[in-house]
């Protein structure tokens, strides 16, 4: 691949990343709080790229001022040792040198063209908005629920207002004590497992899409009569000691008696990255 190529290519991903960075399209990919980096990532490219055709632009222009400087040479030589033998020693050279700066572009010349399908997963990450992980990932993927260090303090509201994250941990770890009776209200999609049995889910994260786990309240009670999968719902409930555990991991899984289910958009940040604080 020739330095033109890999220039248009960098640029390319530069300008994929602050298209990304200055969208909530990044939050497909990793969490919140790493924004700024996408965007220095993406601007450290372009700036490479641009220094890179910069730079070969001049090496060029270099290359064809000394043409006619070579040429004067061989001539001046020419007076000294015979027209005839220092014009065929020029065109030899002349020969040579071109020979030698078009090895390189045969040579190149296919790889380019190979090296151009880097641009369509480019493309695809500017144009289309891959999908967040959702309710097949979550049902084959252990739950992520660790016992908290600790527990903030609960606004006064009736509902109270908790990240599912929060609330699971609350109700397996801490038995629902500091809800005191209150309901509570998460947010998350719905998995249904091949018992039928109904999930509210948050898929958490520490760094990027690919290490994101879920995190799951079952739902039991009011329970609309049509849960349709990856659906988002905001639920309004109170807590049961009900629990059960993880098929794949063996995980601690509580629940919510609910007592109202609405549907809701789903979020422009569809990861949770507050499960292991």
């Amino acid at each position: 691949m020739n330095r033109q190529a890999q220039a248009a290519v960098m640029f390319l991903v530069g300008a994929a990343l602050l298209h990304a960075g200055g969208t909530n399209l990044y939050l497909r990919y990793v969490k919140a709080g790493l924004q700024p980096l996408v965007l220095a990532a993406g601007a450290v490219l372009i700036v490479s790229a641009l220094a890179t055709a910069w730079y070969e632009w001049k090496r060029a222009r270099a290359r064809k001022e000394a043409a006619p400087e070579a040429q004067h040479e061989a001539q001046h030589e020419a007076q000294h040792v015979g027209q005839s033998q220092a014009q065929h020693e020029a065109d030899h050279e002349a020969d040579h040198e071109a020979d030698h700066e078009a090895q390189p572009e045969a040579h190149a010349h296919p790889e380019p063209r190979i090296s151009w399908l880097l641009v369509l997963p480019l493309l695809a990450l500017i144009l289309v908005a891959p999908p967040a992980l959702g309710s097949y990932s979550a049902l084959r993927t252990g739950t992520a629920l660790q016992q908290p260090y600790g527990y903030l303090k609960l606004p006064k509201a009736d509902p109270i207002p908790l990240n599912l994250v929060d609330y699971a941990g609350r109700a397996a770890y801490d038995h629902g004590r500091s809800f005191a009776g209150h309901q509570v209200r998460i947010a998350g999609f719905v998995a249904v497992d091949s018992a039928g049995t109904p999930y509210l889910v948050r898929m958490a994260l520490n760094c990027c899409a690919a290490d994101a786990q879920p995190v799951k309240v079952g739902l039991t009670g009011k329970i609309p009569p049509v849960l349709q999968p990856d659906a988002w719902l905001q639920v309004t409930g109170t807590y049961t000691t009900k629990q059960t555990r993880d098929p794949v991991n063996n995980g601690p899984i509580p629940f919510l008696q609910v007592t109202d289910a609405k549907p809701i958009p789903t979020p422009a940040d569809p990861y949770d990255e507050t499960w292991n604080n």
